[in-house]
C-alpha cells in the first residue's frame, strides 16, 4: 500500500512539474520576442537650422498720443442756448460747436454803438467848426477821445459776444458731449474733447545705450492689443535731448499715418525699432523649440546604425521674428532638428521625416 501511494505521489509531482516547467519556458522565450521587437519609428517633421540677415531691432513699449488734443472749454460764464454738434463726429477747423446766450452783450453792444455814432457826429461838426474858429482844440481833442473810447468798449462787447461761441480750433473729431440746453456753465466748464487722429503719434522710451543709433526717420513697427495680428509702421520724428536720471532711458517720438482713424490715442503699443546694421543668425521655425522652466530643448535627428535616431539637445536662444527664432549656442549651421511631433518623443527614440506637413523655414543663405 504505502509502496502504491509512492508511486502515485511521484507521478503527481512528475506532472506538475512539466506543467510549471512548459509555463516558465513560455515566459522566457516571450520575454526574449518582446525584447528583440523595437517600437516602431514615430512620424515627425523636421527643419533645418539655416542662417538669416536680420535687421537688428530694439523693442520696447509705448503709448499712442494724438498730435493735437483739447477739452474745449468757454471763457466766459453764461446759459447754453445752442449745440451744433453729435458726439462722436468729425468737424472742420473753425466750426462753430456751442453757443451762449447773448441776449444782455447783444443790447450791451447795440447801446455802445448807438453812442459811437453820436460821438462820431459830434467829432466830425466839431472838426468842421474848429477851422471856422469856432471851438477850440481842447474841446476837439475831448470830442475825438470819447469817440476813441466808445469804440474800444464796443470792441470789447463784440470779443465778448465771440466768446460765447465755442468753435473747433483744428480739424479733428469729437468725443462724447458734457452740457446740455439750458445749462449755466462757468467759464472753464468742459464741454467736448476733441482730437486730431491723422497722423498720431507713439511715445516710448529705450535704454541709454542705443543712443547713438538712434535718430529720426528710423522706421518703426507697432502691434496693438485691438488689432491682433495687424503692424502698422510709422517714422521716428524726435529724440529727447534729455535722458531720464531715474530710468537711464532716453524717450523718443514716433509718428505714423492713421487714415482709417483705426489707431486711438491712450492705446497701448509694443514698438519695434529698425536699425541700419544688419546681422547673420542661426534660425529654427518657433515650433521646433520645447520651452521648460530650466531651460529650452529640440530633438536633434541624428543617424545611427542606419535609423534617424532624436535626441534631446539643450540649446541658447535669442530673438523671436515672423514665425522663427534665433538659435545662438548647442546647434550648429545645417543640423536636422524635429519642427513638429516633439510631444510623443522621448531621448533616443526612432523617427521617420514626413515634411508633407511642416512650419515654414528661413530662406537659405550662402
Amino acid at each position: 500500500m504505502n509502496r502504491r501511494m509512492i508511486i502515485m505521489l511521484a507521478a503527481v509531482f512528475v506532472v506538475l512539474g512539466g506543467v510549471f516547467g512548459w509555463k516558465a519556458f513560455v515566459g522566457m522565450k516571450t520575454a526574449e520576442y518582446m525584447a528583440a521587437m523595437k517600437p516602431p519609428a514615430a512620424v515627425v517633421s523636421s527643419a533645418v537650422l539655416t542662417p538669416q540677415l536680420w535687421r537688428s531691432e530694439l523693442t520696447s513699449v509705448g503709448t499712442l498720443r494724438a498730435v493735437q488734443s483739447v477739452d474745449l472749454t468757454t471763457e466766459v460764464a453764461g446759459t447754453v442756448r445752442h449745440i451744433l454738434f453729435d458726439s462722436g463726429t468729425e468737424v472742420a477747423q473753425g466750426t462753430p460747436l456751442v453757443r451762449l446766450d447773448i441776449t444782455a452783450e447783444d443790447a450791451r453792444l447795440k447801446s455802445l454803438m448807438a453812442e459811437v455814432a453820436l460821438a462820431r457826429a459830434n467829432y466830425e461838426r466839431d472838426t468842421k467848426l474848429i477851422n471856422q474858429g469856432h471851438v477850440s482844440q481842447a474841446r476837439l481833442d475831448a470830442t475825438k477821445s470819447s469817440l476813441d473810447s466808445l469804440l474800444a468798449q464796443a470792441d470789447e462787447q463784440k470779443a465778448m459776444i465771440a466768446k460765447k461761441v465755442i468753435a473747433a480750433p483744428f480739424s479733428g473729431r469729437l468725443g462724447i458731449r458734457k452740457v446740455n440746453l439750458g445749462q449755466y456753465v462757468q467759464a472753464g466748464t468742459p464741454m467736448v474733447d476733441l482730437q486730431q487722429l491723422d497722423p498720431i503719434y507713439a511715445d516710448f522710451t529705450l535704454p541709454e545705450r542705443y543712443l547713438e543709433a538712434l535718430g529720426p526717420g528710423q522706421t518703426v513697427r507697432f502691434a496693438v492689443a485691438a488689432f491682433p495680428g495687424r503692424s502698422f509702421t510709422g517714422k521716428v520724428t524726435a529724440v529727447s535731448p534729455q535722458v531720464d536720471s531715474a530710468t537711464r532711458s532716453i524717450a523718443l517720438q514716433a509718428t505714423m499715418d492713421n487714415g482709417d482713424r483705426a489707431l486711438r490715442p491712450g492705446m497701448f503699443a509694443q514698438v519695434t525699432v529698425g536699425l541700419p546694421t544688419e546681422r547673420r543668425v542661426l534660425t529654427l521655425p518657433l515650433s521646433a523649440v520645447t520651452y521648460n522652466p530650466y531651460g529650452n530643448s529640440v530633438f536633434l535627428v541624428v543617424s545611427k546604425n542606419g535609423e534617424r535616431i532624436a535626441q534631446a539637445t539643450p540649446v541658447q536662444t535669442g530673438e523671436t521674428r515672423d514665425g522663427m527664432i534665433e538659435i545662438t549656442g548647442g546647434l550648429k549651421q545645417g543640423d536636422e532638428v524635429v519642427s513638429v511631433g516633439q510631444n510623443k518623443l522621448r531621448s533616443g527614440q526612432t523617427v521617420a521625416i514626413d515634411n508633407r506637413v511642416a512650419p515654414p523655414q528661413a530662406t537659405d543663405l550662402p
